[in-house]
């Protein structure tokens, strides 16, 4: 399976939870840790549960290995590593606070948004 395909498989995860604003950055060329960081937020820690557990529900029914899972019991960030897709779920307020999006400004977005309609 190629890179694409696990960051689609993640971030169609995050949406069917209700995710909100779920954002893909395209980390190629930007850093080495992955290719795909996808950031997304829930507005409550039993919701960003459940979109960390239904990240790990369709990795494993896809057959992708899952590295790592942190912070799933505090659900404030979680994080979940898939190799070259990593997906950061965040308490809303953290979100804001840590603000991925900027640090990482250089990297280009990627649009999901017709893929996950």
């Amino acid at each position: 399976m190629i890179e694409k395909d696990i960051m689609l498989i993640a971030a169609k995860a995050c949406d069917s939870k209700k995710a909100e604003d779920i954002t893909v950055l395209d980390m190629r060329g930007v850093s080495l840790v992955a290719d795909f960081f996808i950031i997304c937020h829930g507005n409550s820690e039993k919701q960003v549960q459940a979109i960390a557990r239904e990240v790990k529900e369709k990795a494993q029914e896809n057959n992708v290995n899952i590295k790592r899972l942190e912070g799933y019991d505090e659900a404030r960030w979680v994080l979940v590593d898939l190799g070259d897709t990593i997906v950061h779920i965040f308490h809303r307020d953290e979100r804001i606070y840590y603000n991925l999006e900027r640090l990482w400004g250089d990297a280009p977005r990627v649009d999901i948004q017709e893929r996950l309609a």
